[in-house]
């Protein structure tokens, strides 16, 4: 991971003065659930959001480029504590948890382009690279979050008009987002799938 982030880096700094910058909103639907170190809570999904800024620095004529951004993002998932008299004797039962983050993305990109005029209209593009995330605050007290996580985000789509990019992606949890208290072993990574709307200036 530490490779992969100093070569986005070098990257970024290798761009010079041909590189086209761009910046906008972004905005995205997530589908988020827990995967817990032992599988002794049942969790199911459920939809969360991210919203904040976006920046692209791409290469011209090759498509390769960088993105990064800073969102604000709500992972959750439905939990049930009410199976175990540990939680239930409390008065927790099938929980709606959500983590609440300040994310920052930083992927390395690729956009096809040379489709002969056609990439003015619609243009495929793929991306991969990690998220790092703070958390800010969660709504369970059953449940603690470290300070921070990592996770591997990957996706594709498109880009529409040179302005807008409408793409699918999934984000990796590489390390835990959230932990029981009274179960101090019982640590969860959040994974789930996403769609994502970014528009650039």
């Amino acid at each position: 991971m530490k490779k992969l982030v100093l070569a986005l880096i070098a990257l970024v700094c290798g761009l010079g003065a041909n590189a086209e910058l761009r910046w906008g909103p972004t905005a995205s639907v997530n589908f988020n659930t827990f995967h817990w170190k032992e599988p002794l809570l049942e969790t199911h999904l459920r939809t969360g959001v991210d919203a904040g800024i976006m920046t692209e620095i791409m290469i011209p004529g090759i498509g390769f480029g960088v993105d990064a951004g800073l969102t604000y993002g709500m992972r959750s998932a439905k939990v049930n504590f009410g199976e175990w008299k540990i939680w239930n004797s409390e008065g927790f039962g099938n929980e709606n948890v959500t983590v609440h983050t300040l994310n920052i993305p930083l992927h390395l990109r690729f956009k096809y382009t040379r489709l002969e005029g056609v990439e003015e209209t619609i243009a495929p593009l793929v991306y991969a690279g990690p998220v790092f995330s703070f958390n800010v605050a969660g709504n369970c007290k059953a449940l603690e979050q470290p300070v921070g996580t990592v996770s591997l985000d990957f996706g594709l789509g498109c880009e529409l008009f040179q302005k807008f990019q409408v793409s699918v992606g999934y984000l990796w949890g590489l390390s835990y987002c959230t932990r029981t208290i009274k179960l101090e072993n019982l640590s969860g990574r959040a994974d789930g799938f996403r769609i994502n709307l970014a528009c650039f200036f």
